[in-house]
């Protein structure tokens, strides 16, 4: 295939990809506005919310008409709100609910705070959305610099959920690396690894073992996958054939594409694995969609996607538009692309073409530069700290830590903080997971809280008042694997959440108790 890999270096581009680069980011997402609504418009949905009535207001002289009208028809939402009184009846069945015809399939998304799986409506026009943008991104690769042709030649192993997804009759349901990867098309499926075969085990440690067994026969160039996981399979890999770095097998292995939890903690215990410097991709793929990708080789932010399948608002984060949990109040302030500001930190609201409208995805993002729809994810709505006006982001959690460290020494893997009552004032109790035993808890603790204070004006007032103290405990990386295996979140898109509030937090501290560890 050197054909195909000529064609890529030589900077083969698409029409969207062209369309984005040249075309103002507010036409952009008012074309997409006005697809989705016209998609939609003879769903129950669509009929409930005037969507008839919005598609006039597109053709008027104000451009705004149109998303003043849409905000005054069309509520907000979170899950519970979307799924209690819409998506219900996809699962049942129902055709035309809020996206049209019949939902085929059902990505399994956890909750933030309960350990119910969330059910994410995901239409066949979102797979084709997400396939047309993962392309997007592979074809971006012409630009870098120094990148072999042959790189794109060799194979991609995707390391995902399972393609043997639950059949419910109405639907099929499982994780969203394993709904796309089924439908994978056929012209790329001669690079895809580890095959269909391998892909279609539930059992993760079976998966594993596969992949490592097979590893010696493929000559791999791009690995896609969650950090934690991707770690551990390299580790595997090397331990297997005892080798030095993962180059002595896999020796043009040139990319990682990483997604879905910051990498950056990540970093100097994956480059441990290697023989030598490789590229690095992040992405933004979501159970509700593929919202962005990085753009240019060593850029630190993404680009959003504005022309596929998902129309975007942004509300001011936390301001007066949600509570201390992160839940969000009311009616809130809502954005459109062209009237953000760059270092302001918003909650996103998605508008997509599986039929989730106006719905809060539950991450919150920074836009570092506007002119070019570039944003950096800062963490979570309910994934923060503010138990008394700290405003601690999993930004600040994850840049503070990688600093210490650094500082200390020692390669950081997992890492959770839960928010805790501390007699009448409060505290925050850290767990650190790292395979290093001589990690001085004490000290760790005191450069933590100082480097927190350093990135952060409210956390260090708090400390002062009412954030009482915070604690530190360091474990083996093993203890944050075995409770997600405990809680049937091992692979696929599986992040240990950096904050654990609610049923999660008491899951937590029984799963300690039961380990003895205080």
């Amino acid at each position: 295939m050197t054909l195909l890999g000529n064609l890529i270096k030589q900077g083969i581009r698409i029409r969207e990809s062209l369309d984005q680069d040249f075309t103002p980011a507010f036409e952009l997402q008012k074309t997409e506005f006005r697809k989705l609504i016209i998609a939609a418009r003879n769903t129950q949905f669509g009929k409930a919310h005037n969507f008839s009535g919005i598609l006039q207001s597109l053709k008027k002289h104000d451009n705004k008409s149109f998303y003043e009208d849409y905000k005054n028809q069309v509520p907000v939402h979170d899950y519970d709100k979307m799924f209690k009184n819409w998506w219900h009846k996809c699962l049942e069945g129902e055709k035309d609910v809020t996206w049209h015809g019949a939902i085929k399939y059902f990505a399994l998304s956890s909750g933030t705070s309960g350990s119910s799986s969330k059910h994410i409506p995901v239409s066949l026009e979102m797979v084709k959305a997400i396939q047309k943008t993962s392309v997007r991104q592979i074809l971006s690769l012409s630009r870098y610099e120094g990148l072999p042709s042959s790189v794109f030649e060799g194979g991609t192993l995707m390391v995902g959920g399972s393609t043997d997804l639950q059949d419910n009759g109405n639907y099929a349901e499982g994780d969203l690396s394993g709904i796309t990867t089924s439908r994978i098309p056929f012209w790329f499926q001669r690079f895809y690894k580890p095959g269909k075969a391998i892909s279609r085990k539930k059992d993760w440690e079976d998966k594993l073992e596969q992949m490592t067994l097979k590893a010696k026969d493929w000559n791999i160039t791009i690995i896609a996958g969650v950090p934690a996981w991707i770690t551990i399979l390299i580790e595997k890999i090397i331990k297997h054939y005892n080798l030095n770095n993962i180059h002595e097998i896999w020796p043009n292995f040139e990319i990682y594409v990483h997604g879905g939890v910051a990498f950056e903690p990540y970093k100097k215990g994956f480059e441990r694995l290697l023989g030598r410097d490789i590229n690095y991709i992040e992405t933004y793929l979501a159970s509700e969609g593929f919202i962005a990708f990085q753009g240019s080789q060593g850029a630190d932010s993404m680009k959003l996607v504005l022309n596929n399948g998902i129309f975007y608002e942004f509300i001011p984060f936390p301001g007066d538009n949600f509570d201390e949990d992160g839940n969000m109040l009311g009616n809130p302030k809502t954005l459109m692309i062209d009237e953000v500001e760059e270092d302001v930190e918003y909650a996103l609201l998605i508008t997509t073409c599986s039929g989730a409208w106006r719905y809060l995805i539950g991450d919150t993002i920074k836009f570092v530069s506007k002119a070019d729809s570039e944003i950096i994810i800062t963490g979570r709505t309910k994934h923060f700290l503010s138990l008394c006006g700290e405003h601690l982001s999993v930004d600040n959690m994850n840049h503070a830590l990688l600093d210490v460290s650094n500082d200390l020494g020692f390669d950081l893997k997992e890492f959770t903080v839960l928010g805790v009552k501390h007699g009448s004032l409060f505290g925050h109790d850290w767990y650190v997971g790292t395979d290093n035993t001589e990690v001085d808890e004490a000290i760790l603790k005191d450069k933590l809280d100082a480097r927190l204070k350093d990135l952060n004006d409210d956390y260090k007032v708090e400390r002062i008042a009412a954030l009482k103290d915070i604690s530190v405990k360091v474990l083996p990386n093993d203890v944050f694997i075995e409770f997600m295996e405990r809680n049937g979140k091992v692979g696929g898109q599986n992040k240990f959440p950096r904050v654990l509030k609610g049923d999660k937090q008491k899951d937590w501290l029984s799963y300690l108790a039961e380990k003895s560890i205080q």
